[in-house]
């Protein structure tokens, strides 16, 4: 079977657009001419890659399973052209971010190690953002980005959508709380909240649920350590709630139960702020797009 670049692109292409006339478009080729490459991968695969029943165009099993490879070998592929055009922009620089976020350490530190490999010649520091103003000292140039889930209009800073997550309560299995499908405001009355130590209105919990319910915990405990958190959580002496990411392996685990917050879920979305003037550096764009991919990784597990 012989599969080119431009199949894989296809497979993205319809499965983004739902059709294939939106994705004709996107591709810009007619409908009939990516109908017919279509029907030739499919002739090739000796395999239907998509549900033509369906509305909109579904992927099949063996659809989705190309759609897989596409995004792994297109990602390498953006991935080359992106230190292609490093060589001829220079490699060098400074890449010094803050984070208000303690749970972001947990996804930061792959992407870091990726972007190493590729930019040994940029100077990386981490500071957390929540022992300062993070934004002012990206604007005096102290910092160079800035991790968030608070975006602001701010001049001359470019707020960078990452990825989307979900705040997820946890509790110990022997909580109460435990028996519920899915948690609301009202439950938090008599229990004990861990959070990290931030002001309240910079958690996901009290910013979309609790204070809009004017709700209060029983009690508040700060705590900076995640794994104290879960420790605590454990123990039965509170519950938490925290991003998708930090608990892909505890939802596993029999000491803990996780629920969603709500019947539909929170979502909160992850970005990254820069200078405008910075946000087109070759090096600061790789850093971006491994921002967009790895956490992803981790919520998948």
């Amino acid at each position: 079977m012989h599969i080119e670049l431009r199949h894989l692109r296809t497979i993205q292409a319809i499965h983004e657009a739902g059709g294939l006339s939106r994705a004709a478009e996107q591709l810009n080729m007619t409908q009939s001419a990516l109908s017919h490459q279509v029907k030739g991968l499919e002739d090739q695969a000796g395999v239907e890659l998509f549900v033509r029943r369906s509305k909109p165009l579904r992927l099949s099993a063996a659809g989705m399973r190309m759609l897989r490879t596409a995004d792994r070998v297109l990602q390498e592929i953006d991935a080359l052209a992106d230190d292609f055009r490093a060589i001829t922009g220079g490699r060098s620089g400074r890449l010094h971010i803050a984070i208000e976020c303690h749970a972001c350490f947990d996804w930061l530190f792959p992407v870091l190690e990726q972007f190493r490999r590729a930019w040994g010649d940029v100077d990386v520091d981490i500071r957390p953002g929540f022992a300062f103003d993070a934004l002012p000292a990206l604007i005096r140039e102290e910092v160079d980005l800035v991790i968030s889930s608070d975006p602001e209009d701010l001049p001359g800073v470019v707020f960078h959508p990452l990825f989307d997550y979900a705040p997820v309560f946890v509790a110990s299995s022997h909580n109460p709380l435990s028996e519920k499908p899915f948690i609301v405001a009202e439950d938090f009355r008599d229990q004990t909240l861990l959070t990290y130590p931030v002001d309240r209105s910079r958690l996901d919990i009290f910013e979309l649920l609790l204070h809009p319910a004017g709700v209060m915990p029983r009690a508040v405990r700060q705590v900076e350590l995640t794994a104290v958190i879960l420790m605590l959580v454990a123990s039965n002496r509170g519950v938490a709630v925290l991003p998708d990411w930090v608990l892909r392996e505890v939802k596993y685990q029999p000491d803990y139960v996780t629920r969603p917050v709500t019947e539909k879920g929170l979502v909160k979305r992850m970005y990254a702020a820069t200078r405008a003037e910075d946000a087109t550096r070759p090096y600061m764009a790789h850093f971006l797009r491994l921002g967009r991919s790895e956490p992803v990784k981790l919520q998948r597990v």
